[in-house]
């Protein structure tokens, strides 16, 4: 199974993280607490985990074109709620 993994510099990390799974919580299967969140879209899985300076993010998908698109999805959700701040992902392949 294809996946990446991205680790985010923010100080608002488990905000984000809770906001994206709210956010989706609606539409697919979610589960989330302060430092931890999933989320089962469509395109594939998310794996949120949420420090105090970082947001690391692991996205996994069955579609190896696919992991592009997911990438896309969540980091431009993410952006969106980070508009106060400039975040940069930087993703790399899951080992």
């Amino acid at each position: 199974m294809p996946s990446s993994h991205a680790d985010v510099a923010t100080e608002h990390a488990s905000r984000y993280l809770q906001q994206l799974c709210k956010h989706w919580a609606h539409k697919f299967p979610v589960e989330f607490d302060p430092t931890h969140g999933t989320i089962d879209l469509s395109l594939g899985r998310t794996v949120m985990d949420a420090d105090a300076g970082t947001l690391h993010i692991t996205v996994s998908t069955d579609e190896a074109g696919s992991i592009e698109r997911l990438e896309s999805v969540v980091a431009d959700h993410i952006k969106r709620f980070a508009f106060r701040e400039e975040l940069t992902f930087d993703w790399k392949p899951a080992a």
